[in-house]
């Protein structure tokens, strides 16, 4: 009676085969992708003012997809005019708008393309007689520019 045929040959030290081995390198894959989404879902604490008031950020699965927003001052200037507009009224905005840029010179070379937009968006909300009216010398004519090129484009 022979014994060999029932003897099974024992893996060499290192050469793991079957699903263990797959796991492993399975793991070796995502492992690294899996730690650099979650640093990137993490909350983060940006002090935009300088204050002890810090803004929290925080990233959600559905903002991955979109590009990132640009958070520059004059990106945060536009984006809370516009809102004011629409609150509001263009006049509002546009006084905001020269006020913020007395107080920081350093606004002055985004006035024109804000005064712009600011038009622009003046005449989605109110119609171009109703936007033109709002019109005034801010960043010289670019809002009455924005109206215009809204209106005829």
């Amino acid at each position: 009676m022979t014994h060999s045929a029932n003897h099974t040959q024992k893996p060499r030290p290192g050469h793991h085969r079957g699903p263990g081995r797959r796991i492993g390198r399975t793991l070796a894959l995502v492992l690294p992708v899996v730690l650099v989404l979650s640093g990137t879902l993490a909350v983060t604490r940006v002090n935009w003012s300088g204050s002890s008031s810090d803004s929290v950020l925080t990233a959600s699965a559905g903002d991955l997809s979109a590009p990132a927003k640009s958070r520059a001052p004059q990106d945060v200037l536009r984006d809370r005019l516009l809102l004011e507009l629409q609150e509001k009224n263009p006049g509002v905005a546009l006084t905001q708008l020269q006020q913020e840029v007395d107080r920081h010179p350093s606004l002055a070379k985004h006035c024109v393309s804000i005064a712009r937009a600011l038009g622009r968006a003046a005449v989605r909300a109110y119609g171009p007689s109703r936007a033109q009216s709002y019109a005034r010398p801010v960043c010289d004519t670019s809002f009455a520019t924005g109206v215009a090129a809204h209106h005829n484009g």
